[in-house]
């Protein structure tokens, strides 16, 4: 892959669920078409129902996986580091798969609680290569923890023992042990002690920072906006009613509902001061 190519490109890109009923509209994401370049982050923000979650799945290669909840492609492409993924073999997206990080909706309390934190960081590395060397994947989680700020004592304990937030801060470090090219994070603060989200968020921008990867972060959180990335896509109903750099979006707004984004942006700013 070439530092000039897109990490992922969508174009005209729909996304359906499975349906029992013909009449029934089961269309998530209606015709979007965007890019994220290596190295930027690309903040989606909407409210709940909007189609971000559906977005971030498909691009976390979760489409069409034939599992629970998994979305189906109905028009348009999607590319992610030059593989179109609507005609993937499932072998190409394992493959694709160790270089793309996804923290699911409330990842935190999807981890394997009869695993230890250190072997749920770990388990990544190990579904990838059942013979990879103990201590080598014992020293890259210690790091792993170290960098998301969390004492090397939570290794050995369950995760059960943690707070909500420390356990966030573990499967973040568990979307990276595989040092990904591209980190799709699905409302990374949801349902997190609010003293606790601005930590979550600066902790994902000091990775991105420090990694250079590409970033998909999907949110309903407004104060998140400002902190993450300049760069948003505004999603209402299946659609993207706004998107380029936030001030410009922010400033002319074409739709009502980046109208009231707009405004409530503003609000939370004199809130702050």
């Amino acid at each position: 892959m070439t530092s000039t190519q897109p990490t992922v490109i969508a174009r005209d890109l729909s996304l359906r669920y499975p349906s029992r009923n013909p009449e029934t509209r089961s269309v998530a994401v209606d015709g979007l078409s965007f890019e994220i370049a290596a190295g930027e982050v690309l903040t989606v923000v909407g409210e709940s129902g909007s189609g971000k979650s559906t977005l971030a799945k498909a691009v976390a290669l979760q489409a069409e996986t034939g599992a629970y909840g998994s979305p189906l492609f109905s028009g348009g492409e999607l590319s992610v580091m030059g593989t179109e993924l609507r005609s993937v073999s499932r072998r190409k997206r394992d493959h694709l798969s160790l270089h793309v990080g996804y923290l699911p909706q409330d990842a935190g309390n999807r981890l394997n609680g009869r695993l230890t934190v250190g072997e749920n960081i770990a388990e990544p590395i190990f579904v990838r290569d059942r013979r990879f060397n103990q201590r080598e994947a014992a020293e890259a989680v210690a790091t792993l923890i170290d960098t998301v700020r969390l004492p090397l004592a939570v290794m050995n304990r369950y995760p059960y023992e943690l707070s909500k937030g420390q356990r966030q801060r573990v499967a973040i470090a568990r979307s990276m042990i595989l040092e990904p090219q591209l980190l799709i994070a699905d409302d990374p603060t949801a349902g997190i002690d609010v003293n606790v989200r601005a930590a979550i968020l600066d902790l994902i921008v000091d990775l991105q920072r420090d990694r250079s990867f590409s970033a998909l972060l999907v949110t309903a959180d407004l104060a998140a906006v400002r902190r993450i990335s300049t760069n948003i896509a505004v999603m209402h109903r299946g659609v993207f009613v706004g998107i380029g750099e936030l001030e410009e979006v922010l400033s002319d707004p074409l739709h009502p509902y980046v109208q009231g984004l707009a405004n409530s942006l503003v609000e939370l700013k004199s809130e702050q001061h």
